[in-house]
Formats: C-alpha cells, structure tokens, sequence
C-alpha cells in the first residue's frame, strides 16, 4: 500500500493551496481516508477525515469553513482544499487510510496506512 501526499508549498496568509493523496495497492472505496498534520515541535493532529462512500465528513475546529475534503474512488484520490490560510496551518500534511466503516475518525490510531507527507507553509 502506498499513500502519495502532492501540492504542498510556500503560499501567503490568506492564501489557498489543493492538496491530494493517491492511493496505490487498496480498493480506496473499501477505505476511509483522512489528513493529518504535524508543525515543527508538535504532535501530530487530526485535521480533517471521509468515510469510504464520501458521504460523511469531519474536521477539527480549527479548519472548519476553511478546509475541505473529498475523493474520487474511481481514481483512488482523496484531496484537501484549504482556503484562508493562516501561519498556524503550517505543517507537514499527512494522508492516511483506513480499513473502512462509514464512519469517520479523528484517532490517529485507527488509521492503518500513512504517506510521507507533503510541507505546507504559510508565511505572514
């Protein structure tokens, strides 16, 4: 199973920036799909999660209004578009999967697979 981050970069406060996730070696829609992130000095924390139908979503506080995400099953994609970016979102992006249920989770402990993330950087 590989989970491949992209679209991670420098952008400026207020900006937008389109993360995806390709999957490879799992059937995604038998799979919950979820974005993870980890600031320099941090834990790493649940940013936003969709069920294996793309008919249940979750964020954190943080991000809602801000951030949403999706997925194509038939490309084995999920995406992260986040808009009204703020300094404090800068981080190294983590997709993950897991085995699915229809329903979302916020635990990092539940996911079974994880990319290598992608950087994104939010300068004031």
């Amino acid at each position: 199973v590989q989970l491949v981050e992209s679209g991670g970069g420098l952008v400026q406060a207020g900006g937008s920036l389109r993360l995806s996730c390709a999957a490879s070696g799992l059937t995604s829609s038998n799979h919950g799909m979820g974005w993870f992130r980890q600031a320099s000095g941090m834990e790493r924390e649940f940013v936003a999660a969709i069920n294996l139908r793309g008919t249940s979503t979750c964020y954190t506080d943080s991000v809602k209004g801000r951030f949403t995400i999706s997925r194509v099953n038939a490309k084995n994609t999920v995406s992260l578009q986040m808009g009204g970016l703020k300094p404090e979102d800068t981080a190294v992006y983590y997709c993950a999967a897991y085995l699915g249920t229809l329903f979302t989770y916020r635990d990092a402990g539940r996911y079974d697979y994880w990319g290598q993330g992608t950087q994104v950087t939010v300068s004031s």
